[in-house]
């Protein structure tokens, strides 16, 4: 049985426990907010930017002007997956869930026989996923939202994987992340980059100079395949840079989550040692009295 200096000592380590995850619950709380903000601010131009191009790109594929970028380079033999994680734990389950859907898309084109290769952002995906995968990861991208996402780092990633298309060694890119939803949930989205996934419910009208996206025409000068050589490219950096706000922002919220978890436990782990850290003491003091009466009757 466990003495009373035992108990002492494990409810002031785990008191100690409590505060340090009480702490990080309202960091996380404070970068939460921006977080969301940022993330749910840059939306509507990453989604209207996609509608645009997706109008375009319908009108462009239709009369055989395609670039690269959006009609692809007529392979689908090497998958390049960009697997955005964290460097930091305690986040609950954020990188499993990535790390499941990376596993079960990799053993998926492979049985297809498919070349996978992963781009991953974040030590932990690397950790995840380097006992089973470690032979197809080219690099692992580290520090890239602290301390907070920034475009120029969108913007590079973006370069980085447009270069190895153009250099053939990768035919599709898909980037997967978790969107966020709320602080309680987070969605892992994966989302096609190259060649570019054309939008549903998109219309684009049948002359090569007006796009039709819902209620808005668009009339575009000199023509589509120069704007879409141009667009492309920085609307791959506008996906990436999107991926990366919903993922901090996701991760936010599942460190704030799980810290609360933890420290609630925490709380509760403390009140059942205190209760039988005095079990134990008034066991003990009774025993003192007994004896001490046993010893007076003696005499």
């Amino acid at each position: 049985m466990a003495s009373l200096k035992d108990f002492r000592v494990r409810i002031a380590s785990v008191k100690s426990t409590q505060r340090i995850t009480s702490a990080m619950k309202m960091v996380a709380a404070a970068k939460l907010r921006r977080a969301q903000e940022e993330a749910i601010a840059a939306r509507p131009y990453s989604e209207r930017m996609e509608r645009m191009l997706g109008s375009l790109a319908q009108s462009a594929a239709a009369s055989g002007n395609a670039p690269p970028l959006l009609a692809g380079n007529g392979q689908d033999n090497v998958h390049l997956v960009i697997v955005m994680t964290t460097d930091r734990g305690l986040c609950g389950g954020f990188n499993g869930s990535i790390g499941r859907w990376a596993r079960q898309h990799i053993l998926a084109l492979r049985a297809e026989g498919k070349e996978v290769k992963l781009l991953i952002v974040g030590r932990k995906g690397r950790g995840i996923l380097r006992a089973e995968f470690g032979d197809i990861i080219i690099d692992t991208l580290e520090d890239t939202a602290r301390p907070a996402p920034r475009f120029e780092t969108a913007a590079e990633i973006a370069q980085r994987v447009h270069t190895m298309f153009e250099a053939g060694e990768c035919d599709v890119c898909t980037i997967v992340y978790n969107k966020f939803i709320s602080a309680l949930t987070q969605e892992v989205t994966p989302q096609q980059l190259i060649p570019f996934a054309l939008p549903e419910n998109d219309d684009a009208s049948e002359d090569g100079d007006t796009a039709v996206t819902g209620n808005a025409a668009y009339e575009y000068e000199p023509n589509e395949k120069g704007i879409l050589t141009d667009l492309l490219p920085r609307n791959l950096s506008v996906q990436v840079f999107r991926a990366m706000l919903e993922s901090f922002a996701s991760e936010q919220g599942a460190r704030m989550t799980a810290m609360d978890s933890a420290t609630r436990n925490a709380g509760e782990m403390i009140d059942r040692l205190t209760i039988e850290y005095n079990r134990t003491r008034q066991a003990a003091i009774t025993t003192e009295l007994i004896e001490i009466i046993s010893g007076a009757e003696a005499l």
